[in-house]
C-alpha cells in the first residue's frame, strides 16, 4: 500500500516578511531533520533588508528536510523546509544506498504540485521525496549535505557524511537558550555547546554567554575591540589567514539596504546642515531629578529623553518642518503626526525604528517607548513595520565621544538631528567663566521644502528648550 506524498509532506516557503521584499538570508536554524514541530513553533531566523525576523512553521509534524544551510540568501517563494505531517503513516521503502546507481522514482514518489500556502507566501512548482524509514541508515544525500554544513562538520571529522542521525539526537545535543541569547552568542563568537548553563532547567542565559566570553579560553584576539571572536554566522567576516592584509565582508541584509538608501538620499535631497553649541547644564540636572521621580521608576531616563521631547516641542512650534517631498506629484506633504525615528547601531548595521505618534506621548510614555525601541533593536528583533513611516530622526553620535556630524536624511524624511557628546567645558555663565555641561547639535534638512529660516528656527528652539528645560512646560 502506498501513500500520497503530496499529502504527507508539506513545504514551507520563504515568505515576504516585509513589504515587497524579494529575498531573505537564513541566519539560524532552530530545528534539524527528525525534530518534532508544532503549528506556530519558530523554526528559523532570517534577515531581510530591513530586520531580522523569526519564522514560525504553520504545520504539526516531523522535520523532513532543510533545503538551505545557514548563510544562504533565498528568494521569496522558495521552499526552505519540508515537514512530514503524517509521521505515523506506513513507512516508505528503504532509501537507496549512496553508491548505487540512480534509479527511477518509486510509484509513490509523486512530483508535488502547487501547494496551498499562507497568504503572501506565493506558490511554486516543486517536488518532494519520501522521508526515509525511521532508523534507516541512509537519508537522502541533499539533506545530508546540508546537514553537514549546518553542523559545521568537515569531511575529516565526519568520515561517514551520509550516515543518518537518530531522530532524537539533534534535539538532545542542542543547548537550551532563547533566540535573543542565541543571537548574542553568535555575535560574540561563543559556542553554546561549551557554555555552562545557570538558568532554570538548564537554560543558557545572557550572563552565561558573557561569562564564556570573559573566560580565558574563549577570548579571541579581537574580542577587546568588540568584534566577533570567530566566524559563527553569515555576518562574521571570513577567517583571516596568517599574514593576510585584507578581510572581505559580504555586503547584504540591513547593511546593504542602508547603503542603498543613504546613497539615494544623498543624491536626491539637497542637504543643508546647521550647527549650534549650547549649555545643557540645567537639562542634565533635570535628568538627575527625573531619575529619582517615582512616576518614572523603572524607566530609561537619560539626556536623549529630554532631547527627543525638545525636538517634539520645536516641531509643534514649526510644523512645516515635519513634511515630505512628493516628486511624482510635485507636492510638499505636510505630516500632522510625528513618527520619531531613533538611529540604533546594531551588529547587522544601522537601524532606524520609529516611535509612532510620538507627539501624543507624555514624558513617561516617551521614556517607555524609547527603552523598548532600544532594547528591541539591540536584540535584533526590530520588525520591518517599526522602521516604516518615520517623519524625523534623532541620531546620538555623542555616545561614541563624537562632538557632532553631518547626518544624511532617511529617505522620505525632511530633517535629522545629530546630538554630540555632552562634556564639561569652560563656558561664560552670568558674566563669569565656569565649567558647564556643553554639547553641539547638528540639524540636516531637505532644502527643497525646508529653507534656511525654518531650519534655523527649529534648531534654535531645540537648543532653547535644552538650555532652559522649563520651556517644556511653557511652550508645550
Amino acid at each position: 500500500m502506498t501513500h500520497d506524498t503530496t499529502l504527507r509532506y508539506r513545504e514551507f516557503k520563504m515568505p515576504d516578511v516585509g513589504e515587497g521584499l524579494t529575498e531573505a538570508e537564513i541566519l539560524k536554524w532552530f530545528v534539524q531533520p527528525g525534530d518534532t514541530v508544532t503549528d506556530g513553533q519558530v523554526v528559523c531566523e532570517v534577515e531581510t533588508a530591513k530586520a531580522a525576523v523569526e519564522l514560525p512553521i504553520p504545520y504539526d509534524g516531523v522535520v523532513h528536510e532543510l533545503r538551505f544551510p545557514e548563510g544562504t540568501t533565498v528568494d521569496v517563494g522558495q521552499v526552505i523546509i519540508s515537514v512530514d505531517v503524517t509521521p505515523d503513516a506506513a513507512p516508505a521503502e528503504p532509501a537507496t544506498a549512496p553508491t548505487a546507481p540512480a534509479v527511477e522514482p518509486e510509484p509513490d514518489e509523486k512530483p508535488q504540485g502547487r501547494q496551498p500556502v499562507l497568504v503572501g507566501y506565493g506558490v511554486a512548482e516543486s517536488s518532494t521525496r519520501r522521508r526515509p524509514r525511521k532508523g534507516a541508515q541512509v537519508p537522502e544525500q541533499p539533506t545530508a549535505a546540508i546537514q553537514s554544513e549546518l553542523n559545521g562538520r568537515s569531511a575529516a571529522a565526519s568520515p561517514d557524511p551520509v550516515a543518518a542521525p537518530s531522530a532524537a539526537s539533534p534535539a538532545a545535543a542542542r543547548p537550551l537558550a532563547k533566540p535573543p541569547v542565541r543571537k548574542l552568542a553568535k555575535d560574540l563568537g561563543v559556542d553554546l555547546a561549551a557554555v555552562v548553563a545557570t538558568g532554570p532547567d538548564g537554560v543558557i542565559t545572557r550572563d552565561d554567554v558573557h561569562a564564556a566570553v570573559t573566560a580565558p579560553e574563549s577570548v579571541s584576539s579581537n574580542s577587546e575591540a568588540g568584534e566577533e571572536g570567530k566566524e559563527t554566522g553569515p555576518q562574521a567576516p571570513a577567517p583571516v589567514q596568517m599574514g593576510a592584509r585584507e578581510t572581505r565582508v559580504p555586503v547584504k541584509g540591513v547593511r546593504k539596504a542602508t547603503a542603498a538608501a543613504m546613497v539615494g538620499s544623498a543624491f536626491t535631497a539637497p542637504h543643508v546642515t546647521e550647527f549650534i553649541t549650547l549649555d545643557v547644564t540645567r537639562t542634565m540636572k533635570l535628568v538627575d531629578e527625573l531619575k529619582a521621580d517615582p512616576d518614572l521608576a523603572g524607566l530609561r531616563v537619560n539626556p536623549l529623553l529630554l532631547i527627543a521631547k525638545a525636538l517634539l516641542v520645536a516641531i509643534k512650534r514649526n510644523p512645516e518642518v515635519n513634511a515630505a517631498w512628493d516628486e511624482v506629484n510635485q507636492e510638499i506633504v505636510q505630516k500632522h503626526y510625528v513618527n520619531l525615528g531613533i538611529a540604533a547601531a546594531t551588529p547587522r548595521g544601522l537601524l532606524v525604528p520609529n516611535i509612532k505618534d510620538a507627539h501624543e506621548l507624555t514624558l513617561p510614555q516617551l521614556a517607555r517607548s524609547l527603552g523598548e525601541l532600544v532594547t528591541t533593536a539591540r536584540e535584533g528583533k526590530t520588525s520591518p513595520a517599526a522602521m516604516q513611516g518615520g517623519t524625523v530622526t534623532i541620531t546620538n553620535v555623542g555616545v561614541f565621544g563624537v562632538d557632532t556630524g553631518t547626518p544624511i536624511l532617511n529617505p522620505g524624511e525632511s530633517a535629522i538631528l545629530a546630538v554630540g557628546a555632552i562634556k564639561l567645558q569652560p563656558w561664560v555663565h552670568k558674566g563669569k567663566v565656569k565649567p558647564r555641561q556643553v554639547t553641539t547639535l547638528a540639524l540636516s534638512f531637505d532644502h527643497r521644502l525646508v529653507d534656511g529660516e525654518l531650519g534655523s528656527k527649529v534648531l534654535a528652539d531645540v537648543a532653547a528648550v535644552l538650555e532652559n528645560p522649563r520651556r517644556l512646560i511653557t511652550w508645550a
